[in-house]
């Protein structure tokens, strides 16, 4: 039997509300065993996620106040993706307006799912090198403070679990092996 025989088809589908940054969907369903379902999920554009590292070999983390938790997260910069714009222009525009950042050298590193049960959003990562910072042009609603580490102290903030921004822990994770190679170039 082919994977076919497991995928769902959808019947229906209602956006119960719509936003600039996602929508709530809600689709009727039918599913491998032939029932009909209601199945509800946040509909999303896309993210990226950026790991930016300055000339001096640094990371550039991010301290920002998240609302619905009521705590200050640490974070890598990152945000959705506007309309048709392309990953690499919303990731360049979310390192502008986030840090103040732009980059020499923008590397695509690969994608994840952020809760694939309850979302669609698909997370874009990128590694950003040579980061120059300027004044960052925050929305109203990001309260964001800037700390630069080595890149040691950035992996092990995300391994002691003091980045607890999962997303932002895994983007660091997927450019581990570059990060490493980089500053063992430099040392040579």
């Amino acid at each position: 039997m082919g994977e076919d025989r497991w995928l769902w088809q959808t019947l229906g589908t209602v956006r119960l509300w719509e936003s600039r940054w996602y929508n709530l969907r809600q689709d009727r369903v039918r599913i491998h065993t032939g029932d009909e379902i209601t199945y509800t999920f946040q509909e999303h554009p896309g993210a990226v996620f950026i790991v930016p590292v300055t000339p001096a070999g640094e990371i550039v983390l991010m301290r920002q106040y998240r609302y619905p938790i009521r705590q200050w997260l640490w974070e890598v910069p990152a945000g959705a993706v506007d309309g048709d714009e392309g990953l690499e222009a919303a990731a360049r525009r979310e390192l502008a307006e986030e840090i103040g950042g732009a980059a020499e050298e923008l590397r695509y590193v690969g994608h994840f799912f952020a809760a694939s049960s309850i979302s669609n959003l698909r997370i874009d990562v990128f590694l950003a090198t040579g980061v120059r910072l300027g004044r960052g042009v925050p929305e109203a609603t990001e309260l964001i403070e800037i700390k630069i580490v080595p890149v040691a102290e950035a992996l092990a903030m995300a391994r002691r679990g003091e980045i607890k921004d999962g997303q932002s822990a895994l983007a660091l994770y997927l450019c581990e092996p570059l990060l490493l190679a980089r500053e063992a170039d430099a040392l040579v």
